[in-house]
């Protein structure tokens, strides 16, 4: 069988993206995204989104993903950045798109400038009930005391639709086996029943911050857009970042922007890029 399908791009964040709307979710979702997901051997990814009719009908359409090991996902703000450019692309030109997902709710996409936009991200939450986390306490689950890979951590824990465990460094953040070593190991802890993005943060600047990032599911990514918003949330919250300042994230595949507002609400602007269109024998 031949599959349609459109590499995307935001900050180096990179997934396959089908269009479903009119097809329908494929029944094989999970198994696709291990598949076509791996770099070398396929088309390569951070995993696979579906955008799927919309779950409410005044919205554009719903975001479905899966992460490169085939588990679901809860929430991508640079995937989710990505559908809006998509859909842009294909009909939906408009400068205000809604969109529905799976497990996060509704979220809003305005178009900044070309293949730029915001996203409404939610309101984030450091209870362990909503992400969930065990044996921590019921929150706010700020600079908490963990072990693993050999080492001691303080942890703050941000849900943002998805959960994310932020560690700030006073070294830069680590990178490939040294990423992967603590990454995987705090993201596997058994304070973690589901599991959980890290991020290792250095302060740059009063307005900057530099981040690497473990996903849950995918490994190291160039990029996480949940996991910049967790960043400056765990920032503001520890008192070192005032609310509606606008933080520049760098990334390894990029720089993001994030603003966390009076009303837990969080900002995240950023570039969405079509990489290529192709068709795959699957």
């Amino acid at each position: 069988m031949e599959l349609h399908f459109t590499k995307m791009e935001g900050a180096g964040n990179d997934y396959i993206y089908l269009d479903c709307r009119a097809s329908g979710l494929p029944a094989n979702g999970a198994e696709l995204s291990r598949v076509l997901s791996r770099r070398h051997f396929s088309v390569g990814a951070d995993g696979l989104i579906c955008i799927a009719p919309p779950r409410l009908a005044d919205a554009d359409a719903t975001m479905v993903m899966f992460n490169a090991d085939g588990s679901e996902g809860t929430m991508c703000g640079n995937g989710v950045r990505c559908v809006a450019e998509y859909l842009y692309t294909h009909g939906v030109q408009k400068d205000l798109i809604e969109l529905d997902t799976v497990h996060a709710g509704r979220k809003t996409l305005y178009r900044v400038q070309p293949h730029v936009w915001q996203a409404g991200m939610g309101r984030f939450s450091t209870r362990a009930a909503d992400l969930p986390v065990t044996g921590l306490g019921a929150g706010p689950l700020l600079d908490v005391p963990l072990v693993a890979a050999g080492r001691s951590w303080k942890v703050s824990c941000i849900s943002m639709g998805n959960p994310h465990g932020v560690v700030f460094c006073e070294e830069t953040p680590p990178s490939g086996s040294l990423l992967e070593e603590w990454g995987r190991a705090l993201a596997s802890h058994p304070a973690f029943p589901r599991g959980i993005n890290v991020e290792f943060v250095r302060v740059t600047g009063a307005d900057s911050l530099s981040v690497t990032v473990w996903e849950r599911g995918s490994g190291a990514t160039l990029a996480c857009g949940t996991g910049a918003c967790a960043a400056v949330v765990a920032w503001t919250l520890t008192g070192s970042c005032s609310r509606g300042r606008k933080v520049e994230v760098a990334l390894p595949g990029g720089t993001l922007q994030v603003c966390v507002l009076e009303d837990d609400t969080v900002l995240l602007s950023g570039p969405a890029r079509t990489v290529y269109e192709g068709v795959v024998s699957v």
